[in-house]
């Protein structure tokens, strides 16, 4: 049990969704909902909470202690391939929202050949992020670089700092504060469209099938938020900076415009999404190969929110 997060007290848990999510600005549409009230505004009482890694979200909604999470494409494959019977609803990001950040002198991704990269640990999705990046840029990651794990993105960015490494993947406001130490965006790894659900909404199926229309107003919720994010930059900058501590108005623009231009108006999560981190994986687990990326994905959610003409009311298109 995750004590001291939620509780359920009399009401019926048919009438209560527990959400939770983890990591960074990648889940801002979740927070908006949580800011904006759009869980009540739909007469849902909604429970948001803060978890400290994917794992335990992942845990504690296989323990049926939550109904969806936010978190990446490799928790859902992983848990998946394991047995776990959990879906993707919503893409949130749906790509990669990082830049391989270099020392200025470099001014062409093969003047890295040699050098060595900062990672996450294996199987994160940074490490993913910059092995996907360097290959579709015509390098081996596995031959021309050495990639080293050195932990989180603050820790890439120390390394980066003290010479350990020549080059890392950052996400904003990391980018800038590189930029302080001399440092600069060779790559917008977002900029090469590489299908990858960097973020994304999880639940299970048998949690799909009892609490549909739950779940439904959910996705109905975040393409609100999403919606909010994309056209009310003050109240979405005021709500990134509560949950991010970012107070710098350079750092955190910086932190808003990077996901202003991949965040999807319909999020429907795209089995290339899936496919992606499945090739990924098959290089070193064959059997992995024989998955088919559609079933990892629950379409449905989105569907019934664009059919309802409501993105449309949106945007107004």
């Amino acid at each position: 049990m995750l004590a001291g997060t939620f509780y359920l007290g009399s009401a019926k848990a048919q009438e209560r969704l527990r959400i939770a999510w983890a990591g960074g600005a990648s889940s801002a549409p979740i927070w908006i909902v949580q800011e904006k009230g759009l869980m009540k505004k739909q007469g849902v009482n909604a429970e948001i909470i803060r978890v400290g890694a994917s794992t335990m979200a992942l845990q504690a909604m296989l323990a049926g202690e939550l109904d969806v999470i936010g978190t990446s494409v490799t928790t859902l494959v992983t848990s998946r391939l394991a047995g776990a019977d959990v879906t993707m609803i919503l893409a949130i990001v749906p790509t990669f929202p990082a830049h391989i950040v270099t020392s200025k002198s470099v001014t062409d991704v093969k003047q890295l050949k040699g050098k060595v990269g900062g990672v996450g640990r294996p199987g994160t999705t940074t490490e993913i992020g910059m092995r996907l990046a360097l290959v579709r840029l015509g390098l081996d990651s596995n031959v021309d670089v050495r990639l080293v794990p050195v932990g989180s993105t603050a820790d890439a960015l120390a390394a980066l700092s003290k010479g350990v490494v020549q080059f890392g993947i950052l996400v904003e406001p990391f980018v800038r504060e590189a930029e302080k130490f001399g440092y600069k965006s060779l790559i917008d790894i977002g900029s090469l469209n590489i299908p990858f659900h960097w973020n994304g909404v999880l639940t299970r199926q048998a949690i799909a099938q009892s609490k549909g229309p739950l779940i439904g107003k959910f996705a109905r919720a975040m393409v609100e938020a999403i919606h909010i994010y994309k056209r009310d930059k003050e109240s979405t900058l005021k709500i990134i900076s509560k949950y991010t501590q970012i107070t710098d108005v350079d750092s955190l623009d910086r932190t808003y415009q990077a996901y202003i231009k991949i965040l999807p108006g319909v999020p429907f999560p795209a089995p290339e999404g899936i496919k992606t981190f499945l090739d990924y994986m098959a290089a070193s687990r064959p059997e992995v190969a024989k998955a088919t990326p559609k079933d990892f994905v629950d379409q449905s959610f989105v569907q019934e929110v664009q059919g309802s003409g409501f993105i449309k009311q949106l945007y107004g298109r």
